[in-house]
């Protein structure tokens, strides 16, 4: 039991063991389990506080009301005595003695009820009912539940009993002003009297370096602090500053002591650019959903934060955007002492009531009072994709009370964001992060394609983004062209090492079967079954080497997709999804163990703060054919760096001294140009390039990889238009009649093609001009989208074929197929008849499903390649061999 020491303010946790028992029919009350003298039900047991009930797989479905029971030995320190609770998930209602003392409902952030006069010396009991409803839909609840992830339930965070004096300091804000190297320190007394008075005393590192009477009117006082050449707070230099408050009576007595920190530090936004403390800043996040493996809200280790912040400045990033739910304290105090930058929002709600209205409002008011001091916390979001707002995360259509259409939620938001803004003038507001914009600090948007699959469509939306960002608004409450533009969603996901996630659960976990997932991309399970239904046994080594491949492909398609963002001057920064995996979402740089991926090293060249990016003209190239290359230099420091730029690649060795301006893009066009000699085999060649500064030296890598021409060995190949005249204007001998046909390539697999398969030929299916499949009897397409897909980004594009492994450095897909990826899919597989080249999965072996296979049909073989490459045939490398290698070999 807590113990206190006598002394006029004094804190005891209440941590450790607590009893515990659920009240399936909410009426625990009527039978006084509040009553320390009432027996608790058989079934009770002991548990560890903090605690939620779903870490137990025995309450892991448990919704309703639970109680939670421990003894306190008090001595009757203090004039008044508080119950003080980190955070609850979700309706608290706490006794003392039996007594009701108060009430809560957040799930999240701090409340402490007064229970001076319910507490005695001696031991006392306090209870605590908890309730969580099944209902969350007007409650800000994060991604608990449907269709998220796993429940949070219950004393979540620490509890504290704190001894005060009558009159005590009740808050303090400290609002830094940098123009004058000042801070306003604002103070508010509970119960004062009219003979008190703040000392304010600010240190650094032990000592006094400024001080300031404060008078108190009410129950409010304000004084300006003016500090001496101040540190200012950065995340590379996190100077924080102590805040002392005391109160004193007006003969000079201390009355109450206040302890807090703060750090000088400004954030801002100007033409476009956002600032710290005056300097430009460029964004480089992550997505942190802080979901932990076995303790769900809590982190596993007591050193956890400090390690993921570190793993997170390792790792380039100088952001944590801490997603649909306000940031666990303890990791907030780590960001300010360590140096990270932080955006925080509210939970969520589904539903747009005037309850969640409320709800989320109170929620925003205690997440500022809680962080108003944190110099790490720069950015407050709102709302995020409409949730709670404009979308039931079920409708995604555009009906009219989407935020879009909705004058009255366009207003409402509107309103809301000018009262953040006045609670707290020193940090940036997102009213609705991801799209339908209003009145905003910053234009966000949440942008998920994949590269290279998708990369030429990722140029053209970033450059649409740029030159037209009042799209993104529905109504310009603040204009958009003031707005820096950010990329706060997009990722790419990378298997996990399955063994090593059921090693430590000692089997599939349950989040593998929650009974909300229906979609096998993000229901692990039967994992197993699905795997062995496809051709993946034959291709990969288990899962481990899937693995292997698939975080290669999460690797490659991260760094396409960030060179892009980072080369774009138009671009202020980005938010990748995400720092770790998360139960089924598997899209993290870390694992959900916190362990780092295969692609951590990778990714932290690509996201480090100073980036050499190769830009080749295009990534496949013929023997013979000259390819220029620029190389661009991204200087997120406000230094000039001076060095040596150098290459080395197929096109020779060079270097040049060059000077590099402090922040920003500087482009050095066509340092090198590759151009492999006439004999060079097909196979992927490497360009470095490497910046060396005085304090910085970096290198990055690209491969082009080098097609050899390949004839159609003679062979006379029906065909029509408009394949046929391609094929023709390549010598390739094409007949109208498939009587004379060796074989036959056509964009319409009609009837006659059909019989004159089955008769012992073969025919290759390829896709008309705009890339997509004409329908047919003999074959079942997927439509996939022509640029951004979630579904893309969750999906492995594998090889397992000599008619593509030459133009392939491992099992996945990649550059070599540059503006030829498939914009259809065939679904219909059969993995004992079919003979699939080149696969496609998506999420937990989802959707199996073809680039490239062929299928016996009669006598004869079809043959049916969704890559994009009728138009390509002639022009690009890849489409012209491989065309030739299916119309020589099939």
């Amino acid at each position: 039991m807590p113990q206190f020491d006598e002394q006029p303010r004094v804190t005891a946790r209440l941590d450790g063991e607590w009893t515990f028992v659920t009240d399936p029919d909410g009426d625990g009350d009527e039978r006084g389990l509040q009553d320390p003298d009432t027996d608790w039900p058989a079934d009770a047991e002991v548990v560890s506080v903090p605690h939620a009930w779903q870490e137990e797989r025995t309450y892991r479905e448990y919704t309703g009301t639970a109680w939670y029971r421990t003894t306190v030995e008090y001595d009757g320190t203090g004039e008044r005595t508080f119950l003080r609770f980190g955070a609850v998930d979700y309706e608290a209602v706490v006794y003392v003695d039996g007594e009701r003392v108060g009430t809560n409902r957040d799930g999240y952030l701090p409340f402490e009820v007064e229970v001076t006069d319910a507490m005695t010396p001696g031991e006392n009991t306090v209870a605590v009912a908890v309730t969580d409803p099944e209902d969350l839909s007007e409650i800000p609840h994060g991604k608990q539940g449907r269709p998220w992830y796993t429940r949070s339930s219950g004393i979540w965070q620490s509890v504290t009993l704190e001894s005060r004096p009558a009159t005590f300091v009740a808050d303090v804000k400290a609002r830094p002003d940098l123009d004058d190297d000042s801070v306003v320190v604002d103070i508010t007394v509970d119960d004062p009297t009219d003979d008190v008075e703040a000392v304010v005393t600010v240190r650094r590192d032990g000592d006094d370096v400024a001080n300031a009477t404060c008078d108190i009117a009410g129950n409010d006082g304000e004084c300006t602090v003016t500090l001496d050449d101040p540190d200012y707070w950065t995340p590379d230099d996190p100077a924080l500053y102590d805040l002392v408050v005391e109160l004193r009576s007006d003969g000079g007595g201390i009355v109450d002591i206040h302890e807090d920190y703060f750090g000088m530090r400004s954030v801002s936004v100007d033409s476009g650019r956002l600032y710290l403390n005056g300097d430009p800043l460029y964004v480089r996040g992550a997505l942190d959903q802080a979901y932990y493996p076995d303790t769900l809200y809590r982190p596993f280790d007591d050193d956890l934060f400090e390690y993921e912040i570190q793993k997170a400045k390792e790792l380039g990033f100088n952001l944590l955007r801490k997603h649909i739910k306000p940031a666990h304290p303890d990791f907030v105090e780590a960001a300010d002492r360590l140096g990270i930058l932080v955006w925080e929002e509210p939970a969520n709600p589904d539903l747009y009531t005037d309850r969640s209205k409320e709800e989320v409002r109170k929620q925003i008011r205690g997440l500022i009072d809680r962080d108003y001091n944190s110099p790490s916390v720069v950015i407050w979001s709102l709302y995020n994709e409409e949730w709670g707002i404009g979308l039931d995360q079920v409708d995604y259509s555009d009906h009219k009370g989407r935020l879009w259409n909705d004058e009255e939620k366009q207003a409402y938001l509107t309103e809301l964001f000018r009262e953040t803004k006045e609670l707290d003038p020193t940090r940036l507001v997102c009213d609705n992060s991801g799209w339908a914009h209003v009145t905003t600090d910053l234009n966000d948007y949440h942008e998920y394609f994949v590269s290279p699959d998708r990369h030429a469509a990722w140029k053209d939306d970033l450059n649409d983004i740029v030159a037209n960002p009042g799209d993104n608004y529905a109504v310009e409450n603040t204009p958009a062209d003031d707005a820096p533009i950010m990329i706060s969603e997009f990722g790419t996901w990378g298997f996990p090492d399955l063994s090593k996630l059921r090693d430590h659960y000692g089997g599939d976990p349950t989040w593998f079967s929650h009974d909300f997932l229906d979609d096998p991309l993000k229901r692990p399970e039967r994992v197993d079954e699905r795997y062995e239904s496809t051709n993946l046994p034959d291709v990969f080594d288990g899962y481990a080497d899937l693995a292997e491949v698939w975080q290669a492909r999460e690797s490659d398609s991260l760094k396409g997709i960030v060179e892009e963002m980072r080369t774009h001057e138009g671009i202020a920064g980005y938010v990748l999804t995400e720092f770790s995996d998360i139960e089924w979402e598997f899209n993290g740089v870390l694992d959900y163990l916190r362990d780092p991926k295969s692609l951590a090293s990778d990714f932290a060249t690509v996201n480090d703060e100073v980036l050499v990016a190769i830009e080749p003209e295009r990534h496949v190239v013929a023997p013979g054919e000259a390819v220029s290359v620029d190389v661009h230099v991204v200087n997120d420091t406000t230094d000039a760096l001076d060095g040596i730029l150098s290459w080395t690649g197929a096109g020779g060795d060079g270097s040049r001294s060059v000077s590099i301006d402090g922040f920003g893009v500087t482009t050095f066009e066509s340092v090198l140009t590759v151009v492999p000699s006439a004999d060079t085999e097909t196979g992927p060649y490497s360009v470095q390039a490497t910046l060396d500064a005085a304090d910085h030296t970096v290198s990055n890598v690209v491969r082009i990889v080098v097609v050899a021409p390949e004839d159609s060995g003679g062979k006379t190949v029906y065909s029509t238009a408009p394949i046929a005249d391609s094929l023709d204007a390549n010598d390739v001998t094409v007949t109208c009649d498939l009587a004379d046909a060796d074989i036959a390539v056509v964009t319409d697999l009609d009837d006659d093609v059909s019989e004159f398969v089955k008769r012992g030929n073969s025919a290759v299916v390829v896709p008309k001009p705009d890339g997509r499949m004409t329908p047919n009897d003999y074959f079942e397409y997927r439509n996939l989208p022509a640029g951004e897909s979630w579904n893309l980004v969750a999906s492995l594009l594998y090889q397992d074929s000599s008619l593509v492994a030459d133009l392939c450095p491992d099992a996945r897909v990649g550059w070599s197929f540059e503006d030829l990826f498939p914009h259809d899919l065939v679904i219909d597989l059969n993995a004992a008849a079919d003979d699939v080249h080149v696969g496609s999965i998506e999420g937990w072996i989802a959707n199996w499903s073809s680039a490239l296979l062929t299928r016996k049909h009669g006598d004869g073989t079809l043959c049916c390649c969704t890559f994009r490459v009728t138009d390509a045939y002639g022009e690009h490398p890849t489409a012209t061999t491989l065309v030739n290698r299916l119309i020589r070999t099939l």
